[in-house]
């Protein structure tokens, strides 16, 4: 049986919540889907297909993606461009695509960190697996100590001069190599439209360091990433280790990090959601969207309905002092 062509839902944008890109004419969905994890080959193409229709359907229009995100490496891309190209090519207008260089690509010195060569090169790469012309914003995925800032921030002033990329964002990097490119960006007549950074209830590094606050300062938005800390602010933990869980399965959480008193805490967020009327996982992002500058939250998802589930999270981001005072406790 041969599927019907994919038509997006006519009541996408009804309900769709959206917040302004700091200092810039661009409205971002809170929720921004991911595909760093269940958008690789080792994912079949149906579930990665579905996740994006629902995502679209339900007015998400931001999609973040890296060169490297699959597994393989460069796997999420392929997939992104084999869905863009038979479903949401007559709507490339309406998405706001975002790609990344910055860790290990390929092998030898130039498939890494921050060069010009590098991030050029991987941009090209990057275009021809999803099957596009530009993408909306290209970030550098990472700081590089060893690069000089002005080799990697010219090269992402050309990328925009070049109409590779719309827009240029850094992700990463620490406060003061933030305000210099902020400011080298700026003077170069090049706004950074965004920084991408980690935060979430368990980790705050990029409010305790300033670089939420920087941001801000700067008219730059802030998209937030692992809102749910790697999947540890969801039901799945409230119990102990599922054998399928990504703390068995990842390299980025393991399960020494599961310890009884962090259950215990896991616990008692949950039990605060339960009386805010949302789940562990809603309240989790919706504290993320919380903070004053914070764009957008970057979900991953394993299934349509679990991405549903979490874009409920935008329509409460409301807490009183109280909750705020139990959650910092916790």
């Amino acid at each position: 049986m041969i599927e019907p062509p994919y038509s997006a839902s006519p009541t996408r944008y009804d309900s769709a919540q959206m917040e302004r890109c700091g200092r810039s004419g661009i409205l971002l969905s809170k929720i921004s889907l991911g595909f760093w994890h269940n958008f690789g080959a080792t994912s079949p193409i149906y579930k990665s297909r579905a996740i994006m229709r629902t995502a679209f359907d339900n007015g998400i229009t931001s999609f973040d993606l890296a060169n490297n995100y699959g597994p393989p490496y460069g796997s999420a891309e392929e997939t992104f461009g084999k869905i863009f190209k038979s479903d949401f090519k007559p709507y490339r207008d309406e998405m706001f695509i975002s790609t990344k260089a910055g860790y290990d690509m390929w092998p030898g010195p130039y498939g890494n960190w921050g060069s010009r060569k590098y991030l050029m090169a991987s941009l090209d790469q990057s275009l021809k697996r999803m099957g596009l012309d530009y993408v909306d914003v290209f970030y550098s995925h990472r700081f590089d100590p060893e690069t000089p800032m002005d080799e990697t921030l010219t090269a992402l002033v050309d990328i925009v001069r070049q109409g590779k990329a719309l827009y240029a964002g850094i992700s990463r990097w620490p406060r003061q190599a933030e305000e210099y490119a902020y400011a080298f960006l700026e003077n170069h007549g090049c706004h950074c439209l965004l920084f991408q950074d980690r935060l979430n209830i368990f980790d705050r590094e990029s409010v305790s360091s300033g670089k939420l606050q920087a941001s801000i300062d700067a008219g730059v938005g802030f998209i937030a990433f692992s809102p749910l800390a790697q999947g540890l602010l969801t039901n799945r933990y409230l119990n102990g280790i599922p054998q399928d869980s990504r703390a068995t399965n990842s390299k980025f959480l393991n399960t020494d990090q599961i310890t009884p008193e962090l259950i215990a805490r896991i616990q008692k967020l949950s039990e605060l959601a339960c009386k805010r009327g949302q789940t562990l996982a809603q309240m989790a992002v919706s504290w993320v969207l919380a903070h004053q500058g914070v764009t957008s939250a970057i979900v991953g998802s394993s299934s349509p309905e679990q991405l549903l589930d979490t874009v409920k999270s935008a329509e409460n981001i409301s807490f009183t002092q109280e909750e705020l005072d139990i959650i910092d406790q916790i």
